[in-house]
């Protein structure tokens, strides 16, 4: 499944994770609007819902103006914008509401998944089959899992390609 490409085009994410985008850029909050408008998402607000392409489309060109460690720093602040379940009191329980939260924020449409595995004590793997930029996910179950770990290692897995190279989804090791 291609970076930057929903999956179907009345797909819908909503406003509260749109913004997390101005929250990931930091100081440079201003060149964020700019790209959000330009991919046609001007003024972003919660309770708002705007096309994924259009904020695919915003990835797409903070990768090619700013790059992959400002993808990453959006990708950690998703768990601070959208809505996740109440329950989550654990990192395994953190790692699994990931798809979850994904399919609250988001509407109309087939959008993949994030599927979470425990691999052994302290230790994960995660599977994401969607259409968001690889160092974009790995910031959102960065994040997530540092809610309960005091640290975290999230690395992509070594000997497959991945869906920034070509593949179909992007697997990572976690460690806590």
């Amino acid at each position: 499944m291609a970076q930057f490409k929903a999956l179907a085009p009345k797909v819908e994410v909503n406003g509260e994770t749109v913004l997390s985008i101005l929250d990931g850029m930091g100081s440079f909050q201003a060149i964020g609007r700019r790209f959000l408008d330009a991919c046609g998402i001007p003024d972003p607000k919660p309770g708002q819902w705007f096309r994924q392409q259009s904020w695919l489309d915003a990835f797409k060109l903070i990768a090619s103006k700013v790059g992959d460690s400002t993808l990453f720093e959006i990708g950690r602040k998703i768990p601070e914008n959208a809505q996740f379940p109440p329950e989550v009191d654990s990192i395994e329980k953190a790692l699994a509401a990931i798809d979850i939260a994904y399919h609250m924020n988001h509407r109309s449409g087939e959008i993949g998944h994030y599927s979470f595995s425990s691999t052994g004590r302290r230790e994960g793997r995660m599977v994401c089959d969607n259409p968001y930029p690889t160092e974009f996910d790995r910031g959102i179950i960065e994040a997530m899992a540092l809610k309960f770990a005091p640290y975290v290692d999230v690395e992509i897995e070594k000997g497959r390609s991945s869906r920034r190279e070509g593949g179909d989804s992007d697997a990572y090791r976690i460690y806590w």
